[in-house]
């Protein structure tokens, strides 16, 4: 029972961490949607002929593009949760926490349910505010693309947590975040085909967890997939376990100093 208390009670914290910061939750959407209306239609006009609708499916530039800005903002959101611990270990709640009676291991997996529960929240926002734009979108296909959204969030909260409790400051996480974000981002085929890309790159895109869940959100939304459904849940789920047994494994160790 102390395991699953404490992933209650750290599950619904972050729920109400979140709602309480409506900076976040404001920053939260206009990012996405800056990236969806400039981009997006900045570069449509620029892929509006027969053969770049070829290279994206079928698709026109918005409509494939719409799944990977929902998961970029899950993406980042559940990255951005290791802020969250730079920030309890600054204030001492992370010492309350370490010499609590309570399951170490379950307050970890609480933490990164919440984060995943409120970046998946984000996401599906940043999906209805697309939908006017792009038409392409199949509303059935929106609780796989949670799933999605949901397996990408823990992996990469846990990934923020691991991180931030190897990372004594709020800047060294930053600057930590920006370079790894970046990358898995770009790599991942959320602004373009991975097919086009060349060979080192790709392979670097095949071991990204970002691609997988790119790819299953836009297969569940528009009909397009590289690597079929089967294998991006596969890839996923066992990716977010590795991610957050590797979180909690570390915390368990962690110490007070």
């Amino acid at each position: 029972m102390s395991f699953l208390r404490s992933i209650w009670v750290m599950y619904w914290r972050q729920l109400l961490r979140f709602w309480r910061l409506k900076s976040r939750v404001l920053g939260s959407v206009i990012t996405p949607v800056i990236w969806l209306v400039f981009f997006g239609m900045g570069w449509s006009s620029l892929f509006n002929s027969p053969m770049a609708s070829k290279l994206f499916g079928g698709l026109d530039y918005i409509t494939f593009l719409a799944p990977g800005i929902l998961m970029m903002s899950v993406f980042t959101a559940s990255f951005v949760s290791g802020v969250s611990v730079i920030l309890d270990k600054e204030r001492g709640f992370m010492k309350e926490l370490l010499v609590a009676p309570a399951s170490r291991a379950g307050s970890i997996v609480g933490r990164s349910l919440g984060d995943a529960t409120t970046a998946i929240v984000q996401g599906l926002l940043i999906l209805a505010l697309s939908l006017p734009l792009a038409s392409g979108i199949k509303l059935g296909g929106i609780p796989l693309a949670a799933v999605s959204a949901f397996l990408v969030g823990l992996t990469f909260s846990g990934v923020g947590i691991f991180l931030a409790l190897r990372i004594r400051s709020m800047e060294g996480f930053q600057v930590i975040m920006n370079l790894i974000m970046l990358p898995l981002l770009f790599l991942s085929g959320a602004f373009f085909p991975i097919d086009g890309l060349p060979g080192w790159m790709k392979v670097l895109s095949l071991v990204n967890p970002m691609t997988y869940g790119v790819d299953l959100a836009r297969w569940s939304l528009v009909g397009v997939s590289s690597f079929g459904p089967g294998l991006d849940l596969a890839v996923l789920g066992a990716v977010a376990a590795l991610s957050l047994f590797i979180a909690a494994f570390c915390y368990e160790r962690a110490t007070l100093e």
